[in-house]
């Protein structure tokens, strides 16, 4: 595959067209930001459509575009679990049950909430683990875009990174959440009509749906063709979304058994996020009543439970190609870095000065080059410089080719650049800008709200006029810039945003799901409990990474630092049990906290706060098939015929 192509001037057209667009959206919508909650919090003035279009595409950054495909080729059908199991009855139960409490508790924000249900103590440290985690999700972000251009197009690193950062900047300081919540619903236009040919070519390529579960049961009993991983497996392991997960955690390529699926993903990890991540919820409580922020999250879940289609099944469909070898295609390999070259070119010529075995050599230059590599490749490199000369360029691109560590991330762009001409790739490149853009603006408004109301202005500068919190909002967005950016350096680490992101929302959403849980549903539930209980939760998630690493992984950065007492079959499934431990290590604290401290609140001080003390929602003014409580159980009946389907 080409390092680099070339845009015309229609794709040019398109892609600036889009840019300047939003940035005129955010320059219209400035002179309706006259307050701070106009710029916070859309003066909760906002459609239900809206709000529910927005909500889902403030989720579909570098998670859901780049991380899914990537897991789509790594994983097959099972990264579907994301979906069926890992979001839909969370966004039901956030309808149904939660947003009540949010919307109608008139919290600007879940910090706030949780000052109104326990104390500043836990809001506090929400609020500082919330703002790590927004500016974390936002970097991943900018991360997986500025890689996009760089291997797509050749555009440098650095200036990608800085240049995305500041058009990101342009609108939302112009026109706050609103402008980010209408870019948002642009953005879902774009990624639908962007992608979906590219879907519709590369599955037509393969020979249709059939002759792909065909070659994939193919890549699940020869993994090792595709360097995916020297394990073997039955042939519908990436075709199949339960039968290889009910086998264990070794009978499929994820490496999760049933327990970590269910309850790690389905229940710590999906509740966790949707049902407390204020970068969602936030898009809900902009909405204009109570009707509407209940009905968001449900016309979310719509294109939400069919997603699949257009950002897991384009990996499965790489594997698909890699395997039959159409073409030339193969899945990108990691990028080797200038820096490690001037590494790695010395340990070649070490090796073969030295005459070292190809085992030997193959570990030296592995560790030069930071990533794993063909001991046949290297074996026969050495060879050949021991009996020639041979230019460094020409080493550079043998060294390359001998990378056996596959790029995830850079799966969609592979596509994109295989099927997309002339004016098509310009609208496919708009569609992954529109992604990235839109994860980036979204953790930036969320960041910017819980700063200035649940940090600056309830600890450093209280009972300041409003027009001086809203100049903090504007500051504060270009610190938030500033801090994605260097977060998006940390995440190029990693080369699966879907790894490194899970990872961010166990060490925060997991043990905060458990203080949710009994402070919502126990009102004996003490301030306490939930504040040590939330403390003990993130120290243990942080513990487990430290004494945990997956298979395949050196000790570092990835987990093991501290020691290296349990090897897990993949980072997913190291994710997964991180998430379920700390969620279980808050929920005991906090629970035999709370029986032996007493309460601070009576119960009318938590009427509207706590389910039993807050009086039922009656939907009697609307049609009964419009409610939400019906609306999500006839959403959860698609979404377990969908896992039927696809068992």
């Amino acid at each position: 595959m080409p390092s680099s192509i070339h845009l015309s001037i229609v794709d040019y057209s398109i892609l600036f067209l889009y840019v300047a667009f939003v940035i005129g959206i955010g320059f219209a919508l400035k002179r309706y930001m006259k307050t701070s909650a106009d710029f916070f919090m859309s003066g909760r003035s906002i459609p239900a459509w809206v709000t529910g279009l927005a909500f889902l595409s403030a989720n579909l950054g570098a998670l859901e575009l780049v991380g899914m495909a990537a897991s789509g080729a790594k994983y097959g059908i099972a990264t579907a679990h994301f979906y069926w199991v890992g979001a839909i009855p969370a966004m039901i139960f956030l309808a149904v049950f939660m947003m009540p409490f949010y919307y109608g508790s008139k919290a600007r924000s879940v910090p706030e909430y949780l000052k109104l249900r326990f104390d500043e103590r836990i809001r506090c440290f929400n609020s500082l683990s919330f703002a790590v985690m927004t500016v974390f999700a936002s970097g991943i972000s900018m991360n997986a875009l500025a890689k996009l251009l760089h291997q797509l197009l050749g555009w440098n690193y650095d200036a990608s990174l800085w240049i995305c950062s500041i058009i990101v900047l342009a609108y939302v300081l112009k026109g706050g959440l609103t402008s980010a919540i209408y870019t948002e619903v642009l953005q879902f236009f774009m990624i639908v009509l962007g992608f979906a040919p590219v879907v519709y070519l590369g599955l037509k390529d393969v020979g249709g749906w059939k002759s792909l579960t065909q070659t994939l049961s193919e890549v699940a009993t020869h993994p090792a063709k595709l360097e995916l991983t020297t394990k073997t497996f039955a042939p519908d392991a990436w075709t199949s979304a339960w039968t290889p997960l009910l086998g264990g955690a070794s009978h499929n390529p994820m490496g999760v058994d049933i327990f970590a699926m269910v309850f790690g993903l389905g229940f710590v990890l999906s509740f966790g996020y949707w049902c407390t991540n204020f970068l969602v919820v936030q898009r809900a409580m902009a909405a204009k009543n109570m009707t509407a922020a209940r009905r968001t999250p449900l016309i979310a879940a719509v294109p939400k439970m069919f997603f699949p289609i257009l950002v897991i099944l384009p990996g499965m469909i790489a594997a698909g190609l890699a395997y039959k070898g159409q073409d030339g295609y193969r899945l990108p390999p990691s990028r080797v870095t200038s820096a490690a070259y001037e590494e790695a070119i010395p340990a070649v010529q070490r090796a073969a000065a030295q005459q070292l075995d190809d085992a030997t050599a193959t570990q030296n230059v592995s560790k030069a080059l930071r990533m794993k590599v063909s001991p046949e490749k290297i074996g026969a490199i050495v060879k050949d410089v021991r009996s020639k000369t041979i230019s460094e360029e020409d080493l550079k691109t043998k060294l390359q080719a001998a990378v056996s560590e596959t790029d995830y991330d850079g799966v969609i762009l592979s596509l994109v650049q295989k099927y997309c001409p002339s004016g098509l790739l310009g609208l496919a490149l708009t569609a992954l800008l529109a992604s990235f853009m839109s994860g980036m603006a979204g953790n930036v408004t969320a960041f910017n709200t819980v700063w200035t109301y649940d940090l600056y202005q309830a600890y450093l500068a209280p009972n300041k006029s409003d027009a001086h919190y809203m100049g903090m909002g504007r500051i504060i967005t270009v610190i938030g810039i500033l801090l994605s950016i260097a977060c998006a350096y940390f995440a190029s680490h990693y080369n699966n945003a879907m790894d490194i992101i899970q990872l961010v929302f166990g060490f925060v959403n997991a043990p905060l799901f458990a203080t949710f849980v009994l402070g919502m549903f126990w009102k004996r539930t003490t301030a306490h409990g939930a504040f040590f209980g939330l403390l003990g939760g993130t120290a243990s998630s942080a513990l487990f990474h430290a004494t945990t690493l997956a298979a395949g992984n050196a000790p570092g950065i990835k987990g093991g630092y501290l020691a290296v007492l349990w090897v897990l079959p993949s980072e997913m499934a190291q994710n997964f049990w991180l998430a379920s431990f700390a969620f279980a290590v808050c929920f005991t604290l906090t629970l035999c906290i709370t029986l032996v401290t007493k309460r601070t609140k009576s119960d009318s001080e938590l009427q509207g706060l706590v389910y039993s003390l807050t009086p039922k929602l009656k939907d009697e003014e609307s049609a009964w098939f419009t409610r939400p409580a019906f609306l999500g159980i006839l959403l959860l009946i698609c979404c377990v015929v969908l896992n039927f389907l696809f068992w």
